[in-house]
């Protein structure tokens, strides 16, 4: 990154598990660069010792002050000779929930400092396996709990075609537990609840839950999820389908979640709970830690029926002008037959009248 057309630096990183290469980066340019899987031509492993063989990570479970040596292997693929860093950071959950570690220009404030390399540069040649021993030391003053680094190592070379540098990382995981009282705990944050309704009448909507989930206890912890709405009185509950767990976390670290729900019915309030059972991962050589209770979240939010109500004012509307329409038309043909009678005994007392006007000047006369 010595000028500004090469200030664009990607990773690429490996970080080796038990189903095989979990590829992540703090970057993602590595792949738009074209970068293969098969450009990392180097393997690395733990090395099998007293703490184990075929391990997929080192894991320890260790005392505040201990001290203890291991080692990494590298194995060459490749037939021409390899140029390697190698070194020691602090690992944390990447946004993509997979655990990543800093790279080499970016300071560690925890257990990546308990790691010392015993090199930080290794040359093989095609071919050829190389151990590179390493020594942990936990402070004293180390508080109980879960820790995590990553030893890694790592090759830079220029793409020319990009006109960019391209570090290629590939490493393992360390997973520390340091003895003292353990107490898995996870807690709901902010939690929030939005409603949209359907713009058809009388059709359920959808409900969105927000919310974090953060680790307070000392442990790592990953954790099951259900969610639900209901509207009042618990009636017409709606549960979330297939939600997706939340990732292994490290104390101290937390995870957004958003939860939709589709065919939430507008019930004017509608209410949510989050249930989250966190899982312990178990640690080789550490005493089980207690179960971690589960963790239950409340929140709710408006579900007006504007469609439905819409609808319904329309229908009243309609019907309070149907009446009035009614009531009007018989109001007129009331007065329609009203006037007919008047005019008919009009007509009648005029014909009455005229012929009785003879016979009373025929009276009169005599």
């Amino acid at each position: 990154m010595t000028s500004r057309t090469r200030s664009l630096r990607t990773a690429l990183l490996a970080v080796a598990v038990a189903s095989g290469l979990v590829l992540t980066g703090p970057m993602l340019a590595s792949a738009q660069s074209g970068l293969r899987a098969d450009d990392v031509t180097w393997g690395v492993r733990t090395a099998s010792n007293e703490y184990g063989t075929a391990r997929s990570n080192f894991t320890y479970a260790i005392e505040p002050g201990q001290t203890l040596t291991d080692a990494l292997v590298i194995t060459n693929h490749d037939a021409v000779d390899l140029d390697l860093d190698v070194y020691a950071a602090d690992a944390f959950t990447s946004p993509s929930g997979e655990l990543t570690v800093l790279t080499r220009d970016e300071s560690s404030q925890d257990a990546g400092l308990w790691v010392s390399m015993d090199r930080d540069h290794v040359k093989l040649t095609g071919g050829e396996v190389v151990e590179v021993p390493f020594t942990v030391t936990i402070p004293e003053n180390a508080t109980p709990g879960d820790y995590a680094a990553g030893i890694v190592t790592s090759l830079t070379r220029e793409d020319a075609a990009q006109g960019i540098d391209v570090d290629r990382r590939l490493g393992v995981r360390i997973y520390f537990r340091v003895g003292g009282v353990v107490h898995p705990d996870l807690t709901v944050e902010n939690m929030s609840v939005r409603y949209d309704g359907s713009f058809i009448p009388f059709a359920p909507g959808s409900a969105t839950l927000s919310y974090t989930v953060r680790n307070t206890g000392n442990v790592r912890l990953a954790s099951q999820t259900a969610a639900a709405t209901s509207g009042p009185f618990g009636l017409f509950s709606v549960s979330a389908i297939d939600v997706a767990p939340v990732p292994e976390l490290l104390p101290g670290e937390s995870w957004d979640v958003e939860v939709p729900i589709d065919g939430v019915p507008a019930t004017f309030w509608v209410g949510a709970e989050v249930r989250l059972t966190p899982v312990v991962p178990a640690l080789d050589g550490a005493p089980e830690p207690p179960a971690a209770p589960e963790v239950t979240a409340q929140g709710g939010t408006w579900g007006i029926p504007w469609s439905t109500l819409a609808l319904l004012l329309i229908i009243a509307l309609a019907v309070i002008v149907t009446l009035r329409q009614r009531r009007r038309r018989k109001v007129a043909r009331a007065e329609r037959e009203a006037a007919l009678v008047a005019a008919a005994v009009e007509s009648a007392l005029r014909e009455a009248g005229v012929e009785a006007s003879p016979t009373e000047d025929t009276a009169a006369q005599r």
